[in-house]
């Protein structure tokens, strides 16, 4: 029912009490500890984890093998952040089961939506788990897998509030959560290789994290889509790139084309940077504000994007920055947050 779908959207996505794995713990164990009940993927990293979970889940269920996954944020519904053999699950049931327990503990909203997802699993009874990272490692949610691979996507500085300043502070917290000698570490490339404390270590991504769990070369599927990941729309492209890291990796990827640019960026974001490199892709800047406490106010932003682009304007509302961009040419890009196309998404479905 939706009515338990709008409860897990009032919750409280961060805790009051600092980061850690208590109430995760304590809530899983009135659960019956339903985690340990499968073998999982753990995909951690700053950029790429939503991609690198399906693209493993989907190779995973070519070969022959039951499959839970969970990715964040979503962009459409909710929904999106559980899947079962490549489906969305019914969340709504996973969460009645759970609220109870939930509840009683306290827990977070992202705490409450992966013990509801590892409940799930279990009751499917499925071979394995990809399970998508949310903050960091050491303190995520997440951490109370029985991982027998972990792939960790790229590091960047994102939330260097809460993960450290530094790159090497940065993957230390994300690969916190290698427990055992015998886990296999994908790791993006050699740089990273000192921040590996246990575990046997190879460089690749999705398609050598998923044959580190079948035992033999895989290949990864064609078509694999995400909304919001380089999502093709009539006349637009949307994309969640959100710190400086996504954006660059967006730059090498997106078709070239002078775009007009439809952006809300979060504030405690490097915006000049993220505005540096946007630029590349287009002179034309629409900035907006999402939903999302933390976006910068548009006329904010769009001061900020004056220095790097010849034609900028600030629209409030993100519906009607959009309809502006596209009147000031296409192609039109959409994004600075998933936040953003989360809010466009809502209103194409009024």
């Amino acid at each position: 029912m939706r009515d338990d779908v709008a409860w897990l959207a009032g919750l409280s996505p961060w805790p009051e009490d600092g980061f850690g794995l208590e109430r995760m713990r304590a809530l899983l164990a009135a659960l019956d500890d339903p985690q340990l009940q499968f073998p999982a993927v753990h995909v951690v990293g700053t950029n790429g984890k939503s991609t690198a979970t399906v693209l493993v889940e989907q190779v995973l269920l070519a070969e022959g093998l039951s499959v839970g996954s969970t990715i964040s944020p979503h962009v459409r519904a909710w929904e999106e952040r559980l899947r079962l053999d490549g489906r969305a699950g019914d969340l709504p049931a996973a969460l009645r089961r759970v609220r109870p327990a939930a509840e009683e503990s306290g827990a977070t909203q992202f705490e409450t939506l992966t013990a509801a997802a590892l409940a799930a699993f279990a009751d499917a009874q499925v071979d394995v788990a990809v399970v998508e990272a949310g903050l960091g490692g050491r303190f995520d949610a997440t951490n109370v897998l029985r991982s027998r691979v972990v792939l960790l996507t790229n590091v960047g500085l994102e939330h260097t509030d809460v993960l450290g300043d530094t790159v090497e502070a940065i993957a230390t917290e994300k690969l916190a959560v290698v427990h055992t000698d015998d886990t296999i570490v994908i790791l993006p490339d050699d740089t990273l290789r000192p921040f590996v404390l246990r575990g046997s270590i190879r460089l690749g991504g999705a398609r050598e994290a998923a044959a580190a769990f079948v035992g033999h070369p895989v290949d990864l599927p064609e078509g694999v889509s995400l909304p919001g990941r380089l999502e093709r729309r009539p006349g637009e492209i949307r994309d969640g790139a959100h710190n400086p890291d996504g954006v660059k990796w967006l730059s090498t990827h997106l078709p070239a084309a002078d775009y007009t640019i439809c952006a809300s960026i979060l504030g405690d974001k490097d915006v000049d940077l993220m505005l540096r490199r946007l630029a590349t892709m287009g002179s034309r800047f629409v900035a907006t504000t999402s939903s999302n406490a933390r976006s910068l106010p548009a006329a904010d932003l769009a001061e900020s994007a004056g220095q790097y682009f010849s034609n900028v304007e600030a629209v409030e509302d993100p519906v009607a920055a959009l309809g502006r961009a596209h009147a000031l040419g296409e192609p039109v890009l959409v994004t600075g947050s998933l936040y953003l196309l989360a809010d466009l998404e809502v209103a194409d479905r009024r």
